[in-house]
C-alpha cells in the first residue's frame, strides 16, 4: 500500500497558508530493531526548492537514500538528528522513546520551527503540529526527515558491526533476521540489545557485559558515543 501513496507538498502548503513560515517534518527510524538506538530527524526544507524523489526511506535503496540525504542537507533551512539509546528504550518503552527522540530533534534545530508535520504521533511541545498517518509516504518534509534519520542510523549500527560481528549488523541494521535470531540464541544479546524486546529477553543465554565495558574510561566513551548519536546542523 505504501508504494501507492504519493509524497507531495500538500501539507506544507496548508501550513504555509495558515501563516507558518518554518515548517519542520519529523520522523523516526529503528522502532522495530532489536539492537541500538531509535533515531529521529527534524527537517525544515527550503520552500522555494523542490527535491525530487522524496519518499518513505524504507522504499528507497541505500545508494539513493545517501544521494537524497546530501541534497536534503544542502537545501534545508535547518535539520537535526537525535537518538535515544537502548537502555532508555528499555526504561520507557519504544513508543515513548521514539517520541522523545523526535522531540529532541525538534528542540535541537538551529532555526526553530513554528509548525510541525509529524509521522503518526503528537509530540509533547507547544509548537503547533499535525500528526499524519503514513506521513513519510505523504509529506515531502516528513520523508526528508525519514531519509536523514535512516542514513544516520544505518551508519551508527554499521559502526558497531566490527565490535559485535556475530550478529551481522552491517547487513540487518539490528532488525530481526534468521541470522540475527540464531546469533542471539548462540551467543546471547550484546550490551546494546534491547532487553525489553521478546527475541532478546527470551534468548537462552543472558545479556553479557563485555570486559571492555567494565573499564570506567571505556564505559564513559561508549556512553558518549551512543548518546552522540546526535547530530545537529544548519545549511
Amino acid at each position: 500500500m505504501l508504494k501507492k501513496l504519493r509524497c507531495t507538498w500538500k501539507f506544507e502548503k496548508q501550513a504555509w497558508a495558515s501563516g507558518a513560515q518554518r515548517v519542520a517534518g519529523v520522523d523516526e527510524v529503528g522502532r522495530g530493531s532489536l539492537f541500538g538506538p531509535v533515531v529521529a530527524a527534524a527537517v525544515i526544507l527550503e520552500p522555494a526548492y523542490r527535491i525530487r524523489g522524496l519518499r518513505d526511506s524504507k522504499l528507497l535503496p541505500a545508494e539513493r537514500r545517501e544521494e537524497l540525504a546530501l541534497r536534503i542537507r544542502e537545501h534545508s533551512i535547518a535539520y537535526a538528528i537525535a537518538a535515544v539509546d537502548s537502555a532508555r528504550i528499555d526504561q520507557i518503552n519504544i513508543y515513548q522513546a521514539s517520541r522523545l527522540a523526535m522531540l529532541r530533534a525538534v528542540q535541537q534545530l538551529a532555526c526553530s520551527a513554528n509548525y510541525l508535520l509529524v509521522d503518526a504521533v503528537k509530540l509533547d511541545c507547544e509548537v503547533p503540529q499535525q500528526a499524519i498517518i503514513h506521513g513519510d509516504a505523504l509529506s515531502a518534509s516528513i520523508a526528508a526527515a525519514s531519509i536523514l534519520a535512516k542514513v544516520e542510523r544505518d551508519r551508527m549500527i554499521s559502526a558497531w558491526d566490527p565490535v559485535f560481528p556475530m550478529y551481522g549488523l552491517a547487513s540487518n541494521k539490528g532488525y530481526s533476521t534468521p541470522r540475527h535470531i540464531a546469533a542471539l540464541r548462540e551467543h546471547g544479546p550484546s550490551p546494546l540489545h534491547r532487553q525489553s524486546f521478546a527475541p532478546v529477553w527470551s534468548a537462552p543465554i543472558p545479556q553479557e557485559v563485555l570486559s571492555f565495558m567494565l573499564d570506567e574510561p571505556a564505559m564513559v566513551e561508549i556512553d558518549a558515543d551512543e548518546k552522540a548519536l546526535v547530530a545537529v546542523s544548519e545549511s
